[in-house]
């Protein structure tokens, strides 16, 4: 009986050989930075605004009763939004997210509190933000807005900014580390050739 042993016996096969690695290039960095679209994630950020700001005025007027939380809801999905349309990777999708959702959120509030003074005087939303004029918005605000729904608002814009970029996996991190590592030495060299 001379079997041999295998002393690996219970080992698991390992994922991260250096063979199966990829070398990240800057081009797929360059790959990335092309793919993002502020323009995108702006136009899809104000659709889900104004869809849910109709939607959260038709449930609080079916409920009878405001959520101010729901601008939580708002800031995820504003962020989440901002991530798939966007498909950003630097700073300006979660700036974008968070004003979007602070924004968002002020003006669902006044939305929904214009439904339930619409519902009050037996008319329309429309008819209710229509009358609201320049001597009466600091009243419509103070009445709309108290201190608890700008809390959730900057809430909101914590959350929205959170959600708002997309996930890189190791990779991709590389690759647009390498991308911007290059393009700071190419702005180096340039900065250093005009300057003498």
């Amino acid at each position: 009986m001379s079997e041999r042993r295998n002393p690996n016996l219970l080992r698991l096969p390992k994922r991260h050989t250096p063979a199966s690695r990829t070398a990240a290039s800057a081009e797929d960095g360059a790959l990335l930075r092309a793919a993002q679209s502020p323009w995108y994630a702006l136009l899809a950020g104000l659709a889900v605004v104004v869809a849910f700001s109709a939607l959260w005025a038709a449930a609080s007027l079916a409920i009878g009763r405001i959520f101010p939380w729901m601008t939580l809801l708002l800031g995820f999905l504003i962020g989440w939004t901002v991530r798939r349309a966007g498909r950003g990777v630097d700073w300006r999708f979660p700036m974008l997210a968070a004003v979007l959702a602070g924004a968002g959120a002020i003006m669902a509030n006044i939305i929904v509190a214009a439904a339930f003074t619409a519902g009050e005087y037996e008319t329309d939303i429309v008819t209710v933000l229509g009358a609201v004029t320049m001597m009466t918005w600091p009243v419509y605000f103070s009445e709309a807005l108290s201190s608890v729904d700008v809390a959730y608002a900057l809430i909101a814009s914590v959350v929205a900014a959170y959600y708002a970029n997309r996930p890189l996996s190791r990779a991709e991190y590389q690759a647009l580390r390498k991308f911007e590592q290059g393009e700071r030495a190419t702005g180096k060299r340039r900065s250093g050739s005009d300057g003498h």
